[in-house]
């Protein structure tokens, strides 16, 4: 399948964590939501708990594509979403070793990035998202073209990060998602994270009940044409949360505008490096997009105001 691009390389010390059993996809929410969301500083994240309490270390992360939307010189920050309107989405992401017991991978860097509401990148706001969609200005919102919806966090002493941004729109031809990579060995460097190595490469999926449930509401409801379900998506493979399906929580049950919790854990071998770079998949970007790092001004996490409900 296009873009479902692995990492088949085993080293020994993951051979024998894998081989030594693995949670059924999505079966680390076991360990409780309460614990999975527990405050960063001081919380157990769920693959700690469950190695605690006897159960198997999880596979290893699926690697697939970076896409072509990456840009590098992200910023370091909790909040990325720079006044973008849409439903507020909170996500917590655990980093363990997944070839030494699922242990928490302290002082990793988990990078993500995604498209607004409408299917719009930041630095590639001229790209087309597919369908009838405004165009990326017509929004009005104070969001940095060159930066928004992209960000890194560092994670805590229990491998924890967390993210403030919005459930990402949709455009031609994937379904909603999310890009994420996990460096290791770097540091923080001019408010990024510099050097290091990148020892994964992902996506972070979303049950298609839930999107199309979102996709309704404004300002989702203006980008219309139609939606790839998870099943006919290029780069999600079917496996649950070892392909980066996010376990999802709303805020209120009965009112979605009011948001969602999502949470995953990422298990990954930090010998391992896998850029998912050139390996094509989620569309071509315009021919004159930006490259390098953002401009000085750019805000960061003193300047970026709550994701709004829509």
């Amino acid at each position: 399948m296009t873009g479902n691009h692995k990492d088949t390389s085993i080293s020994r010390r993951r051979a024998l964590a894998v081989t030594g059993g693995t949670v059924a996809a999505g079966g680390l929410a076991a360990a409780g939501y309460q614990t999975a969301f527990a405050d960063t500083a001081s919380g157990t994240s769920a693959a700690a708990t469950a190695t605690s309490t006897g159960s198997a270390c999880m596979t290893l992360m699926s690697s697939v594509t970076e896409g072509p939307y990456h840009l590098d010189g992200a910023l370091v920050r909790k909040d990325i979403t720079e006044g973008k309107s849409g439903v507020p989405l909170t996500l917590r992401l655990t980093v363990v070793d997944a070839t030494d017991g699922c242990t928490p991978v302290a002082g990793a860097a988990v990078e993500i990035w995604h498209c607004d509401a409408w299917g719009y990148y930041s630095g590639y706001t001229t790209a087309n998202p597919g369908g009838s969609a405004p165009a990326e200005s017509e929004e009005g919102d104070s969001a940095n073209d060159d930066t928004y919806l992209r960000g890194y966090q560092i994670a805590n002493a229990n491998g924890v990060v967390k993210f403030e941004t919005i459930f990402p729109g949709w455009y031609t031809p994937r379904t909603c998602h999310i890009h994420v990579k996990v460096h290791t060995g770097g540091a923080q460097e001019d408010g990024t994270y510099e050097g290091g190595k990148v020892n994964h490469t992902g996506q972070l999926f979303f049950d298609d009940d839930i999107a199309e449930e979102i996709f309704v509401l404004d300002p989702y409801a203006k980008h219309t044409g139609t939606y790839t379900r998870l099943a006919d998506d290029m780069v999600y493979d079917g496996g649950g949360a070892s392909s980066g399906l996010l376990t999802l929580k709303a805020v209120h049950k009965r009112d979605p505008s009011k948001g969602y919790k999502g949470f995953l854990t990422l298990g990954i071998d930090p010998d391992a490096e896998n850029t998912g770079a050139g390996s094509g998949g989620g569309g071509t970007p315009p021919g004159d997009a930006p490259t390098g790092t953002p401009p000085s001004g750019a805000p960061g996490d003193s300047a970026s105001p709550s994701a709004s409900s829509s």
